[in-house]
């Protein structure tokens, strides 16, 4: 197939598809791109485990395969759609902003490379929702943690069927995972792909927007979850909410959510399947790993000091499969043999998730964890066991997991540590405000709040205390929060049962009272028709909440990735003045007003006026301010209120002065950043080299055999299909000549031997070694045959040849020569074939002798018999019955027992009817018949005979009806005729 593709340079590809497959995976993806149309307006990256020693062949193989254009990977490629993209060897490969970048393999470190986990990852993070994971056949786990990304930034995940991969390891390790959307053969992706991609929700013709006014449906969901997991999803995350509803609609190629809530109650399945969809946790052992070590080298000891004589208690919810709580857990036991201390310790580990909570209570993990974690945690804390990795008894029993919701249930008392990380980003400003309530009640004075990167405590100031802003580490002060009444409780359900659908998408933006929200609403609306022209409500990081009015030649939406910072969307003389005006007004809480402000549009210059005002603070709402335009058009009269001119050059000052503290703020953080880098990488690189000696010549063994087990797979690919074409064709060869237990032998021109069955053995002294020489250096046990002689005749004419023939011993073999046909009437060689006929001589001679005596006895005995096929015709007759009935047999063959000429009768001398003949009654009923005495006329004598008669019939095996029947009778006309008076 040709290569070569019409699309267009600058197309970008709806989805970017990346394909992770190792040992056997060539066959998987030839069958995924012989079904996939090369106007897919999709961009694949295909990466293999590859050898470092051998040149891949993959880009020749697959471009037969395919019609899309085939490229080797280079540094800074830009990615195109109906193109096909290879991992070179010796490389890792990543993307970033939809260009490859390449990285050489870290040989140095020892430790496993793990390339398709490192590529699925950076694709996640680098296209979100465009991204779909392939898992094909292969050896190990790698893929397993990539696929997880996939998935946690809203992409797609395909793995192929265990079954129909040549090698389970990577498949089956990607669907233990249960984040798999799709598993299927290799073969069938290709469809269930494009439909996917094509769904109105995937190829954004039809957005979360109108998901999510259609509150009516969204509440009957809610509320099928509710009653089916017992788990209210209202105050989840909106965003979250509705692109996982997204997701499973468009796997069920379902376009409408009315059709969706249709098909959950008539699938129950499914909602079990959207539960576990929306419980999707993405962890890993020692994540965010700065962190980790900051709160294990700085924390952890204080910790452990702090309680002597009594029970340390940590608390992980959202625990999902347990990396975290282990990591936890090792964090706790070595910071106690870094001390010297011994302490009770119990983790508290928690999830709603309930095969989650199986799976981290199982403690086995795949090979790709050791990617994670040093090679002497690795060694110390973990087992290899079967291709999995098992933690130890000793950190499984310092972790205690149960199923919780973080809401509803009781939270855990007297705790000393809380880590929840990432938990609270997937839910709205409420349910963040509640959890944080149960943690400050949790915790004990002192006791440590450990969040995720993008959480904050909120307006919890008061009760937690930030010690680490970077690693959101925070302490509590002692201040337990009072919990209020039962969250759910406050919220009135809908007319369905279910929770009530939130009225916020925006993932930051706090849910205020529907009251509030409304009058501010129609308070906006009347100052717009009213007051002002134009109108802005914004937030402290100056993205804007609320726009009223006509933003025409103030604001305008910049090109690249959406954002809703006012200073970046504002025009550019308005930049400035916004952002300085902003921060005073959030900095000392008082109003301003600028005035005079020149703003250029459409070639005319207008005469602005600006205010900013900030709003009343509201419990639980993040603070806020108006800002308001308005265009001078006349002079003010004297007589009116002040109004402060903006002068461009001071505010402008004024606003360097505020970005180079920030910029000085920056530098320091970074600083500390370097050297705490620096720090740990001192650190890892004396442990690593320490590490390295011992590990160096176990891991360079791996990888050889790794590469060497991998390469066979993919480099050598094309010639291992041929090799096992041949390799099938011989054994079957093999398998023939062994199983079909006939001497056979193959012979070239020169008479020289090419292969041989091992039956030949016993016609000819013959071993392996003797492939390759003449047939005439080989002795052979033939008697009177001369083998050299009949093959060269058989050679020179071209005729086959066929005898039977005697060996030493005794035995007996039917012997055919036949040339060796390479085609029509062109040969090369000959072929001997030699079949064991002596039980078959035997067989014949016993037959012959069983047929010698069988028909001596029915020449020679008195009675006579007559054989009579199906229809009563006689077939056979002996002498005696010819001499009993006074006809030859060519006189009765043919006849029937129905024929009037026998003049048959009754033994008392009535007419016997030829259907009640003896033979004809054993046809009929299928039943011998026995001593039947009947009167028969004999023309020969000119008299009846009076015969005694046994009909037997005899069948086919498996048949009812009878094939023929014999008949045996004696002539009792002497002894009849003495018996009379």
């Amino acid at each position: 197939m040709s290569n070569t593709t019409d699309t267009p340079v600058s197309s970008h590809p709806s989805h970017y598809v990346g394909i992770g497959a190792s040992a056997g995976g060539l066959e998987a993806i030839e069958d995924f791109f012989r079904h996939m149309r090369a106007e897919c307006g999709l961009a694949f990256i295909l990466i293999q485990h590859l050898s470092p020693d051998y040149k891949s062949l993959m880009k020749e193989l697959l471009s037969k395969k395919t019609d899309m254009t085939v490229h080797r990977a280079e540094n800074g490629m830009e990615v195109l759609a109906n193109n096909v993209y290879l991992i070179p060897p010796k490389k890792n490969l990543s993307i970033f902003h939809g260009k490859l970048l390449l990285k050489e393999q870290d040989t140095v470190r020892g430790g496993i490379n793990l390339p398709i986990d490192i590529f699925l990852r950076s694709l996640a993070e680098d296209q979100g929702e465009r991204a779909v994971g392939i898992i094909l056949s292969g050896t190990g786990s790698d893929g397993t943690r990539g696929v997880r990304a996939i998935k946690e930034f809203g992409g797609m995940v395909m793995v192929q069927d265990e079954e129909n991969a040549k090698f389970d390891g990577m498949p089956r390790a990607a669907i233990s995972t249960g984040v798999a959307d799709f598993i299927l053969p290799a073969k069938e992706m290709p469809a269930q792909l494009m439909a996917f991609v094509q769904h109105p929700y995937v190829s954004r013709e039809n957005r979360s927007e109108k998901l999510f006014r259609d509150e009516d449906n969204l509440a009957r969901i809610f509320a099928e979850l509710r009653e089916k997991t017992k788990v209210d999803f209202t105050y989840y995350k909106p965003s979250t909410i509705t692109r996982r509803i997204q997701r499973r609609m468009s796997v069920n190629q379902i376009d409408d959510i009315k059709d969706y809530v249709g098909y959950l109650q008539t699938y129950p399945a499914e909602i079990m399947i959207l539960y576990r969809e929306l419980l999707i946790g993405v962890t890993s052992f020692f994540r965010d790993l700065d962190a980790m070590q900051e709160l294990g080298q700085n924390w952890m000891p204080e910790i452990l000091k702090r309680a002597r004589n009594r029970e340390i208690r940590f608390w992980v919810p959202g625990c999902s499969s347990g990396e975290e709580a282990y990591t936890i857990a090792i964090l706790a036991r070595e910071a106690m043999e870094r001390e010297g201390i011994s302490r009770d310790v119990k983790i508290f580990a928690t999830d709603l998730d309930r095969d989650a909570i199986l799976i981290a209570g199982n403690g086995v993990y795949p090979e790709s964890i050791a990617a994670d974690l040093t090679p002497r945690l690795l060694g110390k804390y973990f087992y290899l066991k079967e291709d999995h990795y098992r933690i130890t008894r000793q950190i499984r029993e310092m972790v205690v997991f149960a199923r919780h919701n973080l809401i509803k249930d009781p939270p855990f008392t007297n705790i000393d540590l809380i880590s929840c990380r990432n938990l609270l980003i997937y839910l709205q400003p409420i349910l963040q405000q509640k959890a944080l309530e149960l943690f400050s009640f949790s915790l004990n004075p002192n006791g440590i709040l450990f969040l995720g990167s993008s959480e904050t405590i909120g307006d919890m100031s008061d009760v937690f205390e930030t010690v680490h802003q970077k690693f959101k580490i925070y302490v509590s002060k002692g201040k337990r929060q009072k919990l209020g009444t039962n969250f759910e409780a406050q919220v009135k359900p809908d007319r369905y049962g279910g929770a009530p659908v939130p009225l916020s998408r925006e993932p930051r933006r706090p849910v205020g009272p529907p009251e509030e929200s409304r009058i501010l609403n129609q308070f906006l609306d009347v100052l717009a028709g009213q007051y002002v022209s134009l109108a802005a409500v914004v937030n402290e990081r100056m993205e804007i909440q609320h726009l009223v009015g006509d933003s025409e030649g103030f604001f305008k939406v910049p090109s690249g990735r959406a954002v809703y910072d006012i200073t970046k969307m504002a025009a550019r003389d308005l930049a400035i003045p916004l952002a300085t005006g902003i921060q005073k007004v959030f900095r000392s809480g008082e109003d301003i007003k600028y005035s005079n402000l020149r703003l250029r549009f459409q070639q005319e210059t207008r005469s602005i006026t600006m205010r900013i005002l900030p709003f009343p603070e509201l419990k639980q709402a993040e603070p806020l301010a108006a800002v308001l335009f308005e265009e001078i058009k006349i002079e003010p009269e004297a007589g009116t209120e002040a109004e402060e001119n903006y002068d461009l050059g001071e505010e402008a000052q004024q606003r360097i002065r505020d970005l180079e503290q920030e910029l000085q703020f920056a530098r320091e953080n970074l600083q500390a950043t370097i050297e705490e880098l620096e720090t740990s990488n001192e650190e890892l690189q004396a442990t690593n080299e320490e590490l390295l000696a011992s590990n160096e010549e176990l891991q360079s063994t791996n990888e050889e055999l790794q590469s060497t087990n991998e390469e066979l797979h993919t480099v050598n690919a094309e010639y291992q299909n041929k090799i096992n074409e041949l390799t099938e064709l011989n054994n079957d060869v093999e398998n023939l000549l062994t199983s079909s237990r006939i001497g056979k032998l193959f012979l070239d021109e020169e008479l020289e031997i090419r292969k041989f069955s091992p039956e030949i053995s016993k016609i000819f002294r013959i071993m392996d070694k003797d492939i390759g020489r003449p047939i005439t250096h080989i002795s052979h046990s033939l008697l009177d045959f001369d083998p050299v002689g009949v093959i060269r005749s058989v050679q020179q004419s071209s005729q086959a040849m066929e005898r039977e023939v005697q060996v030493e011993g005794g035995r007996w073999y039917l012997a055919r020569i036949l040339p060796y046909s390479i085609g029509p009437e062109s040969f090369s060689g000959v072929v001997l074939t030699f079949v064991d006929i002596t039980g078959y001589r035997q067989m014949r001679w016993d037959l012959q002798e069983s047929e010698r005596k069988y028909r001596h006895l029915f020449e020679t005995m008195a009675q006579g018999v007559v054989y009579q096929d199906a229809e009563g015709n006689i077939v056979s007759a002996n002498p005696s019955a010819e001499r009993i009935l006074g006809l030859s047999f060519e006189q009765m063959q043919g006849r029937t027992s129905r024929d009037p000429r026998w003049k048959a009768m009754h033994g008392d001398g009535s007419e016997l009817p030829g259907e009640d003949h003896p033979s004809m009654v054993a046809l009929r009923t299928g039943r011998p018949v026995y001593g039947f005495i009947m009167g028969i006329f004999n023309p020969e004598l000119e008299q009846t005979r009076w015969i005694l008669v046994n009909a037997v019939p005899e069948f086919r095996q498996g048949e009812e009806a009878p094939v023929q029947v014999y008949t045996t009778f004696e002539d009792m006309t002497e002894r009849r005729v003495c018996a009379s008076p």
